[in-house]
This record gives structure tokens, sequence and C-alpha cells, in this order.
């Protein structure tokens, strides 16, 4: 599928089957506000809502069965899926990421996205979406080892830490990510992972920079503009640890 081929919505806001959303407060502590029409649905992962009208109805299940549990759990997600419907009225419900950071509404039509499974936020019920390998080595990008695999027609939002940088690629187009600043991208995009210096490992290491992910165009990437892992070492110092002793010491 050419870029182009859905609609990114950089006004923040669309129509849905059934709904309307918005994005407010864009940039570093964004809000996605949806509102559905009497007896609409949009499903959400756990822990994503931040408030709704008294008329919502919530429920969680096991998306897929218990084997699809599992594999949401080991992908980093909640075993559970929340469905959120308007009864009697239409209603509103508004979703927001755990860290501070952007949302992005993605209008999907027929298409697949790969999206790190910490940035999934919310999308229309009739998207499936999957649990898919991303290699041995994605492991070491700090974003875990399964990506999700988003595929249908409908509204697709996904959060970042930071703000979101987006990079289309033109055909033959090469174009190269740290794979803890990954968003989502393209199903059909071509992409190797290596390690950001191409002479060896510890200069890797050295530069300050671990594994990266190549892209080959044409399609279109979503970027966040700060890494969650990087600012959680930034953060280590200042934590109390426990010592030998049974007591805490800061810092080590």
């Amino acid at each position: 599928m050419p870029p182009g081929a859905f609609h990114f919505d950089t006004d923040g806001r669309g129509k849905g089957r059934g709904y309307t959303w918005e994005i407010e407060h864009q940039g570093s502590f964004a809000l996605a506000v949806v509102k559905l029409e009497m007896n609409q649905s949009i499903n959400a992962e756990a822990g994503a809502m931040v408030s709704m009208s008294a008329n919502i109805e919530l429920k969680s299940e096991l998306k897929g069965g218990v084997l699809g549990a599992l594999k949401r759990a080991v992908g980093g997600e909640s075993a559970f899926v929340s469905t959120f419907t308007a009864l009697g009225g239409p209603g509103e419900v508004t979703f927001a990421p755990g860290m501070p950071g952007d949302i992005a509404g993605i209008e999907m039509s027929g298409q697949t996205f790969l999206v790190q499974s910490s940035s999934y936020l919310a999308g229309d019920t009739s998207l499936n979406v999957e649990t898919r390998f991303g290699g041995a080595r994605s492991f070491f990008g700090g974003e875990g080892l399964f990506l999700l695999e988003i595929s249908g027609t409908g509204l697709l939002l996904v959060s970042s830490f930071g703000s979101i940088h987006r990079k289309v690629l033109r055909p033959g187009d090469r174009y190269v990510v740290d794979t803890g600043h990954l968003v989502a991208w393209e199903g059909h995009m071509q992409y190797h992972l290596r390690k950001a210096a191409k002479s060896g490992f510890f200069r890797s290491m050295l530069s300050g920079e671990g594994l990266v992910a190549e892209f080959s165009g044409p399609g279109e990437l979503l970027i966040q503009t700060r890494n969650l892992a990087a600012f959680a070492g930034l953060l280590k110092p200042f934590f109390p640890s426990q010592s030998g002793s049974g007591g805490f010491s800061f810092g080590s």
C-alpha cells in the first residue's frame, strides 16, 4: 500500500462508524475524546480510560481466548481488552497513555500497521489486533520482544513518550530509527534490525546508541521524540536501592 493510502489526522479530529473523536492538549499531555452514538462501542487497552459518561458500559474480556491473552501478556500488554458502549443514548469516553506524551489518530482503510506494544491506546471494534514476534534482537532495543499487527478499517489511536514525529519515505528512500523511538509504521514496509555503528558492537555501545531499525520506502513512520528506557536510566540514581544490610541507599 503506497503512502497516503490511510489518513493520518494532523488536525487531531475525525469521524468513524458511530462515533466522532478529537485529540485535545496535543504535545506532551494529550487526551483522546471519543463521542459515541447510542449502542456504539470502541475498544481500548486496559487502564487507558480517563473519564466517561455515566451511561457508558465498560466490559473487559480476554481477547482471543486464553492463548491470545497469553500472547498479549508476553508482548507487554494487558491480557484484557476493554470495550466501552454507550447505552440508552450518546456518551463520551476519554483516553490517555500512562506516560506523558502525544496521541495520533490514524484512520485506516484496509491496511496493516505494526505498533510497539506500549504504544497501542484504542481503536475501532472492527480492527484486528494480533501479537507478532518482532525478532529476538528486538529485545535489546528496550521496547520488548513482540509487536502488535493491527489491520482493518477504522480509527486507530496510538500514543508516544514525548511528541510524535511523522516521517514519510518515498520509493528507494532508506531511513534509520533507534528502536526505542519507534511508535508505528506501515505493515508493508521492509526493515531490518542492526547495530547503530556498523563497525562493531562495542563501537555501537560506546557511541551511546544501541539497536536501530533501517527502513526502506515507500511508507510512513511515526516516531516518538523521547525514549522511555533512556529516561528511566536517567532517573535511576534518584531512587533508593536496597542495601545488603536491609536498609536503603540512594544512588548506585
